[in-house]
């Protein structure tokens, strides 16, 4: 009997030595759904009028906020009154963030965005677009190119509305040479440079 008990309980304590405890989940960084192939269709009186494609929709939701993100890209495609594609918009990554105080919502792409009006056979790309659904608008601030059967533009910042029938460039400049990298590196001479050095 006082040898089983001690079987037990040498048992007992051998397992509780070999687990460790569960790292603390952090509920807010911690996505509540994952869908993968994800297919979604808008209609409006029975006419197509959205479909949004992506391999993988990850959904989080907080006290302030719930968004969804789609790290492997987003396909939307936009459509007519009389179910014709008209706007075609790919991205590497988006998010679809929802506020719950402020009823605030606004889809961002981010990464190789491509923006085509198939029916004026228009082609916009940039690194980020904001959708703002509220006031039906598409716009950035980032370095913008686009090409038309008028040529090519590039400039810093566009607004259009959201089926970029009418896309205008902000800061527009010279169309003979293109933009390869945009890039904001600062480059400190520390050899003239008066301060403390930033550090890498």
């Amino acid at each position: 009997m006082i040898a089983t008990a001690i079987a037990v309980a040498f048992v007992v304590y051998s397992c509780g030595g070999k687990l460790s405890e569960a790292e603390q989940l952090n509920l807010s960084e911690t996505p509540v759904q994952i869908v993968e192939n994800m297919f979604f269709i808008d209609t409006s009186n029975g006419e197509l009028k959205m479909r949004v494609e992506a391999p993988v929709m990850e959904c989080y939701d907080n006290d302030s906020c719930s968004y969804e993100l789609f790290p492997k890209g987003l396909s939307v495609y936009a459509y007519t009154d009389f179910d014709v594609l008209e706007t075609v918009m790919y991205s590497d990554n988006a998010r679809h963030f929802k506020s719950k105080k402020r009823k605030e919502e606004l889809w961002s792409a981010f990464g190789n965005v491509v923006v085509q009006n198939v029916i004026k056979q228009e082609t916009m790309e940039t690194d980020t677009l904001y959708w703002d659904q509220a006031n039906k608008e598409i716009y950035t601030d980032c370095y913008v190119r686009m090409f038309s059967d008028k040529g090519f533009m590039q400039g810093f910042g566009m607004r259009s509305d959201e089926m970029a029938r009418n896309s205008n460039l902000l800061k527009a400049f010279d169309s003979y040479g293109v933009v390869v990298e945009d890039s904001t590196r600062v480059v400190i001479d520390s050899v003239n440079f008066i301060g403390p050095l930033l550090k890498k």
